[in-house]
């Protein structure tokens, strides 16, 4: 899985589906061109300090890491925007989340 680096490519995800969830908010998006799933973290200074902001980012680049490869398609670009929330759900909650985020996601 690659990750989004490009402010251009998370501004295309973010014209894409938007899945709410109460950790985070799921952007995705089919890519044209194909290819392996990228995968984007953005948390805004709504969120909190810095401190707080790189706290959430890591929880979600965790639970994206020790979730299932197969859930994220070929073809297509994830982003994340982390919520506040983030920092005190259990995490387990937030892994369900993603799974059903992704479920979502890819049956619309």
């Amino acid at each position: 899985m690659e990750r989004l680096r490009q402010r251009a490519d998370f501004l295309s995800t973010a014209t894409g589906a938007k899945i709410p969830a109460a950790g985070f908010l799921l952007q995705t998006k089919r890519r044209p061109a194909g290819g392996a799933p990228r995968i984007g973290f953005t948390v805004s200074k709504k969120v909190g300090n810095a401190v707080e902001r790189n706290r959430v980012r890591r929880r979600l680049r965790e639970i994206v890491r020790l979730s299932d490869a197969q859930a994220f398609r070929a073809g297509h670009d994830y982003v994340l925007v982390g919520r506040r929330a983030a920092l005190s759900l259990p995490f387990d909650r937030i892994r369900q989340d993603l799974a059903g985020a992704l479920q979502r996601a890819h049956h619309h």
